[in-house]
């Protein structure tokens, strides 16, 4: 696997590095000693998949609060995406900052996120599918987020108007420092 921390600091793009021949490829999509070697949290508590029957559809962002906070590693299996992380850290010199990149089922390309992080996405293509590793079991009473076009972080997304929101994702309320 490749490393590359982005300009977020703990936020990890993670390539597969591919042996490829006439049959396709083979390569490693998580290894607990690398994460381990690179200071990254190998704990999975459980793994999840987000299908995504229309492009557009937005979810995010979301994380788990303090006692159950957690980190992610997150893949496109299907289609594409355009997947988003704020850093929601007080002490971190990148507080408030986002980036975005995108996962397709093509690239094979991860995206690590700390704990700390708000993360969402949207999906660029028909029927995607994101698989989600996670750190830490999900707590309903943890969970938060904040809106996904609140103008303090002033996300950019690429079909402003034909996302597809649920409610609860539509209706987070501005962020408050």
């Amino acid at each position: 696997m490749i490393f590359r921390e982005t300009k977020l600091s703990g936020a990890f793009i993670i390539e597969v590095q591919r042996l490829e021949d006439d049959r396709g490829f083979f390569g490693r999509s998580f290894c607990c000693n690398e994460f381990t070697e690179m200071g990254l949290n190998p704990d999975v508590a459980q793994c999840n998949i987000s299908f995504n029957r229309d492009a557009g559809t937005l979810r995010g962002m979301h994380y788990q609060a303090a006692p159950h906070a957690e980190e992610k590693l997150v893949r496109c299996t299907r289609g594409g995406l355009y997947d988003v992380i704020v850093d929601l850290r007080r002490e971190s010199p990148t507080f408030k900052q986002w980036i975005a990149l995108e996962l397709t089922e093509d690239n094979c390309r991860m995206l690590y996120i700390p704990k700390g992080f708000a993360h969402g996405f949207q999906a660029l293509a028909d029927n995607t599918e994101i698989f989600y590793q996670m750190s830490e079991f999900y707590h309903p009473e943890s969970v938060c987020g904040v809106r996904w076009n609140d103008p303090v972080f002033g996300i950019q997304w690429p079909a402003k108007g034909q996302a597809i929101l649920s409610d609860r994702d539509r209706n987070w309320p501005d962020y408050r420092d």
